[in-house]
């Protein structure tokens, strides 16, 4: 068994704040006996407003969550999975949304630019255009060694598009991660649909460490961080609470879960290439 731990944050526009409050909680995992904690996407800053937030976006090497968490990590000995933090893209035009998994040195073992872009108009009223300030990434990303074994990265929108999950199920990975930001609309029409399907769809655990609660730039956003076997069934579910020091939440991993769902129905094996239609 594999003892992991998530933290469900109210991510603020304070990023000292929200980088003492994941450096607690990798301190807290350590102490219950996790081996890897994972936050949500956007953990360091959530700041709707874009102007008053790009004084903190810079780029990574300078970026003072990212170095707490990975001092952090280093001084605890475990895993850390951001799930994503707002940095400036290597060509400067705009920011990449970027996961980092980070190794019990406190080295950066992977990282993953968020590929699909949330530019949507909800009924609710809600208007996002991420694209207007996130470059989108252009690699699917998997890294070995973890604590879950082979770990594929994703990140909240993402989970909409299948094309990506086929792809890390067919690079057999063990567990995939989709932390997010889910607005309250979206999240009660398919947060646990959607993040159940790619679990068994990819015949892999999948932890979803989320944001949740009424945030200080006044967005508000679904929670229920989920732990799911390949199965589909929810191992965990942390609610729809926010609080400002986050809520932290622990699941035991059973890795033989993995090769007992692939025996019994067996879909990464039989997949065939989709044939293509001729053209007219």
């Amino acid at each position: 068994m594999r003892r992991i731990a998530l933290l469900q944050m109210t991510t603020g526009i304070d990023p000292a704040a929200n980088a003492a409050a994941i450096v607690r909680a990798v301190q807290a995992a350590a102490g219950g006996g996790a081996a890897m904690l994972f936050t949500p996407e956007m953990s360091g800053l959530l700041d709707r407003d874009r102007a008053r937030g790009s004084r903190h976006v810079v780029a990574e090497a300078e970026n003072p969550v990212l170095a707490a968490v990975r001092e952090a990590a280093a001084k605890a000995g475990i895993w850390v999975h951001i799930g994503s933090l707002a940095v400036e893209a290597e060509d400067g035009a705009r920011w990449a949304n970027r996961a980092f998994v980070i190794d019990p040195a406190g080295e950066i073992a992977a990282r993953y630019d968020k590929i699909h872009m949330f530019d949507v108009d909800l009924a609710s009223g809600e208007t996002w255009r991420e694209s207007a300030a996130y470059q989108p990434g252009e690699a699917v990303v998997t890294v070995d060694g973890t604590p879950l074994g082979r770990l594929g990265l994703a990140i909240c929108y993402d989970v909409r598009f299948p094309a990506l999950f086929e792809e890390l199920g067919r690079r057999q990975c063990d567990a995939i991660a989709i932390p997010a930001a889910f607005t309250v609309p979206t999240g009660r029409a398919h947060w646990h649909l959607l993040q159940r399907a790619r679990a068994v769809e990819a015949s892999a655990f999948v932890v979803a460490a989320a944001q949740a609660g009424r945030h200080e730039d006044g967005r508000e956003t679904y929670g229920h961080s989920l732990v799911i076997d390949p199965w589909g069934e929810v191992l965990l579910d942390l609610g729809s609470e926010g609080q400002p020091e986050g809520v932290l939440g622990f699941a035991e991993i059973n890795m033989a879960r993995i090769a007992e769902v692939r025996g019994q129905v067996p879909s990464l094996a039989n997949r065939q290439p989709m044939p293509t239609s001729p053209r007219p």
